[in-house]
Protein backbone atom coordinates (compact mmCIF):
# COMPACT_ATOMS: atom_id res chain seq x y z
CA UNK A 1 0.00 0.00 0.00
CA UNK A 2 1.95 2.82 -1.22
CA UNK A 3 -0.11 5.48 0.60
CA UNK A 4 -0.01 3.59 4.14
CA UNK A 5 3.45 3.05 6.16
CA UNK A 6 2.93 -0.35 8.25
CA UNK A 7 4.97 -1.08 11.29
CA UNK A 8 4.78 -4.37 13.28
CA UNK A 9 5.74 -3.38 17.21
CA UNK A 10 6.10 -4.97 20.54
CA UNK A 11 5.15 -3.60 23.42
CA UNK A 12 6.02 -6.46 25.59
CA UNK A 13 7.59 -9.80 25.30
CA UNK A 14 5.00 -12.62 25.17
CA UNK A 15 3.80 -13.25 21.53
CA UNK A 16 0.46 -10.97 21.73
CA UNK A 17 1.80 -7.83 23.22
CA UNK A 18 2.79 -6.27 20.09
CA UNK A 19 0.36 -3.94 17.32
CA UNK A 20 0.40 -2.97 13.98
CA UNK A 21 1.15 1.38 13.72
CA UNK A 22 -0.64 1.98 10.54
CA UNK A 23 0.54 5.74 9.55
CA UNK A 24 -0.46 8.36 6.56
CA UNK A 25 2.06 9.23 3.80
CA UNK A 26 1.72 12.87 4.87
CA UNK A 27 3.48 16.11 6.33
CA UNK A 28 2.81 16.56 9.98
CA UNK A 29 1.98 15.17 12.81
CA UNK A 30 -1.38 12.73 12.68
CA UNK A 31 -4.12 12.14 15.16
CA UNK A 32 -3.86 8.19 16.54
CA UNK A 33 -6.97 5.92 16.81
CA UNK A 34 -5.94 3.00 19.15
CA UNK A 35 -8.05 0.51 17.35
CA UNK A 36 -9.13 -2.91 20.19
CA UNK A 37 -10.49 -6.13 18.17
CA UNK A 38 -13.31 -7.57 19.44
CA UNK A 39 -13.94 -11.80 20.20
CA UNK A 40 -14.87 -12.03 23.12
CA UNK A 41 -11.56 -12.21 24.67
CA UNK A 42 -10.85 -15.52 23.27
CA UNK A 43 -7.64 -16.17 21.80
CA UNK A 44 -8.92 -17.61 18.50
CA UNK A 45 -10.08 -14.06 16.87
CA UNK A 46 -7.33 -11.18 16.97
CA UNK A 47 -6.69 -7.81 15.40
CA UNK A 48 -7.05 -9.28 11.60
CA UNK A 49 -10.59 -8.31 12.66
CA UNK A 50 -10.13 -4.77 12.36
CA UNK A 51 -7.50 -4.35 9.87
CA UNK A 52 -9.84 -3.14 7.45
CA UNK A 53 -11.42 -0.86 9.51
CA UNK A 54 -7.58 0.27 10.29
CA UNK A 55 -6.32 0.32 6.53
CA UNK A 56 -9.67 2.15 5.97
CA UNK A 57 -8.94 5.01 8.82
CA UNK A 58 -5.30 5.32 7.57
CA UNK A 59 -6.26 5.68 4.24
CA UNK A 60 -8.18 9.15 5.52
CA UNK A 61 -5.22 10.84 7.07
CA UNK A 62 -5.03 9.07 10.76
CA UNK A 63 -2.47 7.33 12.70
CA UNK A 64 -3.76 3.42 13.58
CA UNK A 65 -2.63 1.23 16.41
CA UNK A 66 -4.67 -1.61 16.31
CA UNK A 67 -3.24 -3.77 19.49
CA UNK A 68 -3.48 -7.32 20.05
CA UNK A 69 -3.59 -8.45 23.65
CA UNK A 70 -3.28 -11.35 25.63
CA UNK A 71 -6.81 -13.04 25.43
CA UNK A 72 -7.91 -16.32 26.97
CA UNK A 73 -6.24 -19.33 26.04
CA UNK A 74 -2.99 -17.75 26.59
CA UNK A 75 -1.01 -17.39 29.66
CA UNK A 76 -1.49 -14.69 30.91
CA UNK A 77 -4.90 -13.65 29.02
CA UNK A 78 -7.93 -13.02 30.87
CA UNK A 79 -8.13 -11.31 34.46
CA UNK A 80 -6.18 -9.45 34.99
CA UNK A 81 -3.47 -9.80 31.80
CA UNK A 82 -5.91 -8.65 29.28
CA UNK A 83 -6.70 -5.56 31.07
CA UNK A 84 -2.57 -4.88 31.92
CA UNK A 85 -1.88 -5.55 28.24
CA UNK A 86 -4.48 -2.85 26.95
CA UNK A 87 -2.89 -0.17 29.46
CA UNK A 88 0.80 -1.24 28.30
CA UNK A 89 0.04 -0.99 24.62
CA UNK A 90 -1.40 2.80 25.05
CA UNK A 91 0.73 3.61 27.11
CA UNK A 92 3.56 2.63 24.38
CA UNK A 93 2.69 5.27 22.37
CA UNK A 94 4.85 7.95 24.44
CA UNK A 95 7.78 5.66 22.88
CA UNK A 96 6.57 6.58 19.42
CA UNK A 97 4.62 9.82 19.45
CA UNK A 98 8.31 11.44 18.07
CA UNK A 99 9.56 8.89 15.76
CA UNK A 100 6.39 8.40 14.02
CA UNK A 101 5.30 11.64 14.14
CA UNK A 102 2.13 10.94 16.20
CA UNK A 103 -0.43 13.88 17.88
CA UNK A 104 -1.21 12.13 20.88
CA UNK A 105 -3.40 15.74 22.18
CA UNK A 106 -5.77 14.14 19.27
CA UNK A 107 -6.17 10.51 20.38
CA UNK A 108 -9.52 8.20 19.92
CA UNK A 109 -9.54 4.82 21.69
CA UNK A 110 -12.22 2.73 19.18
CA UNK A 111 -13.58 -0.57 20.01
CA UNK A 112 -15.35 -3.30 18.57
CA UNK A 113 -17.84 -5.71 20.94
CA UNK A 114 -15.26 -7.22 23.45
CA UNK A 115 -12.92 -4.36 22.36
CA UNK A 116 -15.09 -2.22 22.61
CA UNK A 117 -15.47 -3.01 26.57
CA UNK A 118 -11.84 -2.86 26.92
CA UNK A 119 -11.83 0.85 25.04
CA UNK A 120 -14.63 1.79 27.71
CA UNK A 121 -13.02 0.11 30.67
CA UNK A 122 -9.64 1.99 29.48
CA UNK A 123 -11.89 5.37 29.70
CA UNK A 124 -12.40 4.66 33.49
CA UNK A 125 -8.21 4.79 34.32
CA UNK A 126 -7.88 8.15 33.94
CA UNK A 127 -9.18 8.43 37.73
CA UNK A 128 -6.20 7.75 40.16
CA UNK A 129 -7.11 3.93 41.33
CA UNK A 130 -6.58 1.68 44.18
CA UNK A 131 -7.60 -1.91 42.79
CA UNK A 132 -6.64 -5.17 41.71
CA UNK A 133 -4.78 -4.07 38.57
CA UNK A 134 -1.12 -3.56 38.45
CA UNK A 135 -0.68 -1.10 35.90
CA UNK A 136 -1.16 2.73 35.36
CA UNK A 137 -2.33 4.76 32.52
CA UNK A 138 -0.41 7.09 31.55
CA UNK A 139 -1.31 8.38 28.14
CA UNK A 140 -4.45 10.53 28.60
CA UNK A 141 -7.81 9.39 27.42
CA UNK A 142 -10.12 12.10 26.55
CA UNK A 143 -12.56 9.98 23.34
CA UNK A 144 -13.65 6.93 23.14
CA UNK A 145 -16.13 5.04 20.83
CA UNK A 146 -17.80 2.00 21.30
CA UNK A 147 -18.92 -0.26 18.16
CA UNK A 148 -21.31 -2.92 19.59
CA UNK A 149 -19.50 -2.62 22.90
CA UNK A 150 -20.23 -5.51 26.13
CA UNK A 151 -20.37 -1.93 28.06
CA UNK A 152 -22.18 -4.95 30.82
CA UNK A 153 -20.32 -7.78 31.59
CA UNK A 154 -23.18 -9.00 34.15
CA UNK A 155 -26.09 -8.53 31.79
CA UNK A 156 -23.75 -9.96 28.94
CA UNK A 157 -23.25 -13.24 31.46
CA UNK A 158 -27.33 -13.11 31.91
CA UNK A 159 -28.23 -13.11 28.19
CA UNK A 160 -25.96 -15.97 27.66
CA UNK A 161 -27.82 -18.15 30.47
CA UNK A 162 -31.19 -17.27 29.04
CA UNK A 163 -30.30 -18.36 25.63
CA UNK A 164 -28.67 -21.35 26.85
CA UNK A 165 -25.40 -20.39 25.36
CA UNK A 166 -21.96 -20.59 25.97
CA UNK A 167 -22.15 -18.47 29.61
CA UNK A 168 -18.41 -19.38 29.81
CA UNK A 169 -17.54 -16.62 27.50
CA UNK A 170 -17.29 -13.89 30.20
CA UNK A 171 -16.81 -16.01 32.82
CA UNK A 172 -13.69 -17.41 31.65
CA UNK A 173 -12.60 -13.38 31.17
CA UNK A 174 -13.16 -12.71 34.62
CA UNK A 175 -12.48 -15.60 36.36
CA UNK A 176 -15.55 -17.00 37.37
CA UNK A 177 -19.56 -16.29 37.54
CA UNK A 178 -21.36 -13.07 39.05
CA UNK A 179 -21.85 -14.63 41.78
CA UNK A 180 -19.00 -16.18 42.73
CA UNK A 181 -16.57 -13.26 41.68
CA UNK A 182 -18.94 -9.95 42.32
CA UNK A 183 -16.01 -7.61 42.85
CA UNK A 184 -13.97 -8.15 39.71
CA UNK A 185 -17.38 -7.28 37.63
CA UNK A 186 -17.75 -4.37 39.28
CA UNK A 187 -14.18 -3.47 38.62
CA UNK A 188 -13.99 -4.49 35.17
CA UNK A 189 -17.76 -3.62 33.69
CA UNK A 190 -18.13 -0.14 32.35
CA UNK A 191 -21.52 0.00 33.58
CA UNK A 192 -20.15 0.30 36.93
CA UNK A 193 -17.74 2.71 36.11
CA UNK A 194 -19.80 5.64 35.82
CA UNK A 195 -19.27 8.67 35.18
CA UNK A 196 -16.45 8.42 32.87
CA UNK A 197 -15.93 11.78 32.20
CA UNK A 198 -14.63 11.76 28.57
CA UNK A 199 -16.42 11.91 25.39
CA UNK A 200 -18.26 8.63 24.38
CA UNK A 201 -19.97 7.93 21.31
CA UNK A 202 -21.57 4.49 21.73
CA UNK A 203 -22.55 2.74 17.50
CA UNK A 204 -24.79 -0.20 18.14
CA UNK A 205 -27.10 -1.95 15.32
CA UNK A 206 -30.24 -2.74 16.15
CA UNK A 207 -29.64 -6.28 14.52
CA UNK A 208 -27.12 -6.90 16.68
CA UNK A 209 -27.91 -10.67 17.75
CA UNK A 210 -24.68 -11.32 19.34
CA UNK A 211 -24.30 -8.23 21.27
CA UNK A 212 -27.85 -7.15 22.37
CA UNK A 213 -28.51 -3.24 21.72
CA UNK A 214 -30.10 -3.00 25.07
CA UNK A 215 -26.59 -3.13 26.32
CA UNK A 216 -25.80 0.15 24.92
CA UNK A 217 -28.93 1.77 25.22
CA UNK A 218 -28.93 0.63 28.96
CA UNK A 219 -25.41 2.03 29.26
CA UNK A 220 -26.58 5.40 27.76
CA UNK A 221 -29.21 5.93 30.30
CA UNK A 222 -27.54 5.48 33.35
CA UNK A 223 -24.49 7.72 32.09
CA UNK A 224 -26.74 10.29 31.39
CA UNK A 225 -28.43 10.10 34.70
CA UNK A 226 -24.95 10.92 35.71
CA UNK A 227 -24.28 13.99 33.29
CA UNK A 228 -21.61 11.94 31.21
CA UNK A 229 -20.63 13.31 27.78
CA UNK A 230 -22.03 10.30 25.85
CA UNK A 231 -23.86 10.14 22.29
CA UNK A 232 -26.08 7.04 21.40
CA UNK A 233 -26.51 6.18 17.68
CA UNK A 234 -28.67 3.48 16.57
CA UNK A 235 -28.43 1.98 12.94
CA UNK A 236 -31.45 0.11 12.12
CA UNK A 237 -30.18 -2.84 9.40
CA UNK A 238 -26.97 -3.27 11.06
CA UNK A 239 -26.07 -6.61 12.40
CA UNK A 240 -22.91 -7.09 14.69
CA UNK A 241 -20.01 -7.79 12.04
CA UNK A 242 -20.97 -5.47 9.07
CA UNK A 243 -20.67 -2.69 11.94
CA UNK A 244 -17.01 -2.54 11.45
CA UNK A 245 -16.85 -3.07 7.66
CA UNK A 246 -15.91 0.18 5.79
CA UNK A 247 -17.89 -1.17 2.84
CA UNK A 248 -20.80 -0.71 5.07
CA UNK A 249 -23.50 2.18 5.38
CA UNK A 250 -22.03 2.22 9.49
CA UNK A 251 -18.88 3.60 7.96
CA UNK A 252 -20.25 6.85 7.81
CA UNK A 253 -20.99 6.67 11.30
CA UNK A 254 -17.90 6.12 12.50
CA UNK A 255 -16.32 8.74 10.86
CA UNK A 256 -18.28 11.55 11.96
CA UNK A 257 -17.83 10.41 15.08
CA UNK A 258 -14.53 10.43 14.99
CA UNK A 259 -14.50 13.82 13.00
CA UNK A 260 -16.68 15.17 15.71
CA UNK A 261 -14.67 14.58 18.56
CA UNK A 262 -11.41 15.41 16.95
CA UNK A 263 -12.95 19.10 15.59
CA UNK A 264 -11.56 17.91 12.13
Amino acid sequence: MKDISSFRLPYGDHPSQFGVLRIPKSFGRSPIIIMIHGGFWQSKYGLELTDPLAIALTRRGYATWNIEYRRVGESGGGWTGTFDDVIDAINHLSKLEDRYQLDLSRLVVLGNSAGGHLALWLASRNKAQSDEFKKTLLVPIKNVISLAGVSDLKRMWEIHSERGMDRSLVASFIGGAPQEVPDRYKLASPIELLPMNVNQILIHGELDDHVPVELSVEYHRRAIEQDDNVRLLLLPDMEHFKIIDPEASSWKSVIDSLESLLDV
